[in-house]
């Protein structure tokens, strides 16, 4: 559409790069990768045909489909968790509040337990080395 000073009004959204779409991304690993894909099963390799010709490297791919599949494995959890904590009893949500409180400090007791163990081991392992030590310096012949 052209008004009567010559201006032309773009209706291309604001999100789209055309430099980008017309330049592409054509490296041999992009080649590959699209053929190989269009072997395998032809619409993932539409999908990275257009991902090439977007100008996108196909090195980007599996970082951007890891993150958006953990942000969909996220939208899950906070749906099943919401889904399984409503309900419409006061009394039995306060029992299960208190359960779940009860878990959290076994978790903590638990974790505070293994900590000391860990810090006994070391202990005893250090006392058993020193022991080691001055049994070797006794037997050794004195200078």
């Amino acid at each position: 559409m052209s008004f009567s000073n010559d201006q032309t009004v773009d209706k291309t959204p604001d999100h789209f790069d055309s430099r980008r779409c017309t330049k592409g991304n054509w490296s041999a690993l992009n080649i590959a990768v699209m053929v190989v894909a269009f072997a395998v099963f032809w619409p993932i390799g539409l999908f990275i045909l257009y991902w090439n010709v977007t100008g996108r490297d196909v090195k980007t791919l599996p970082e951007k489909i890891q993150r958006k599949w953990n942000e969909l494995a996220a939208k899950k959890r906070r749906y099943r968790h919401k889904e399984n904590t409503m309900s419409d009893n006061s009394v039995f949500e306060e029992f299960q509040q208190t359960q779940y409180d009860r878990i959290s400090e076994i978790k903590e007791e638990i974790k505070e337990r293994s900590r000391r163990f860990n810090e006994y081991r070391a202990n005893a392992q250090r006392r058993a080395e020193e022991e080691e030590f001055k049994n070797f310096m006794a037997d050794r012949p004195k200078q």
